[in-house]
């Protein structure tokens, strides 16, 4: 019985001038998206136009909604308050799941994007406003986390499918966080390596540290990050290495 495991990747992050090619070319690779929602990327037509790519290529969607902040796209924390977490990602729920009901498609998960993901591990009232938000808006929907991380557990909690990720393009420290991308070490850019990281992780359940440190690592999905220019080549090692490991991508 082959080793089962999700590929997901980040999707639609640009604003105005949609890379088309880039994202169809990844969605080749990939068994899940999130899609940006608008706040730090993704433009209405960006949206409509990452639903359609995604349908069309038999991938399953997701909503990614980040904080409102174009600028610094999403990845600098910013003071809000529970209940405006809920209601940010209940909006851009919504926004994105127009789009998904209205090719004829269906909404499976949601996964915080950048600061917002991060802030849910670190304040408890964020992780939970987060999901529930998820809840509210249908309570069969799938919640995106880091690996037995407190996003997670929080949708445990609440009864919702908790989805246990990790990452094939960023690197780990020792206590099982993942390298702040102030570091020059945060980032695999080579998909090689990074295909490396993703078959250790998804074969034997462990990742090794900035530091040498091998550690026990356990993810029902793996990501990679739609927004970098090596993203699509990424995807494609990581798929061939997973089919010659005999693991299968589901």
């Amino acid at each position: 019985m082959k080793v089962s495991i999700d590929i997901n990747c980040d999707l639609g992050e640009s604003f105005g001038v949609y890379r088309m090619a880039d994202d169809e070319r990844l969605l080749d690779w990939v068994t899940s998206a999130n899609v940006a929602c608008g706040f730090h990327a993704g433009d209405p037509s960006t949206m409509r136009r990452a639903v359609r790519a995604c349908l069309a290529k038999g991938v399953a969607i997701g909503a990614h909604p980040g904080l409102q902040d174009l600028a610094g796209f999403g990845r600098r924390a910013m003071s809000i308050s529970s209940d405006e977490a809920y209601e940010i990602v209940l909006y851009q729920v919504g926004a994105l799941d127009a789009f998904i009901r209205a090719e004829g498609g269906s909404l499976r998960h949601i996964k915080p994007h950048g600061a917002l993901y991060h802030m849910a591990e670190n304040n408890p009232g964020i992780a939970e406003a987060i999901v529930r938000a998820a809840a509210a808006y249908d309570d069969g929907i799938a919640v995106y986390g880091i690996a037995h991380g407190k996003l997670a557990a929080c949708a445990d909690r609440f009864g919702l499918k908790a989805v246990h990720e990790a990452f094939a393009d960023r690197t780990y420290e020792s206590a099982g966080k993942l390298t702040p991308r102030s570091s020059a070490h945060a980032v695999i850019a080579d998909p090689q390596d990074a295909a490396k990281q993703a078959l250790l992780i998804a074969k034997d359940r462990c990742v090794i540290t900035v530091s040498g440190d091998r550690i026990p690592l356990q993810a029902d999905s793996i990501c990679i990050h739609g927004d970098s220019s090596h993203a699509a080549a990424t995807a494609e090692a990581i798929h061939r290495a997973f089919v010659a490991a005999g693991l299968k991508a589901t």
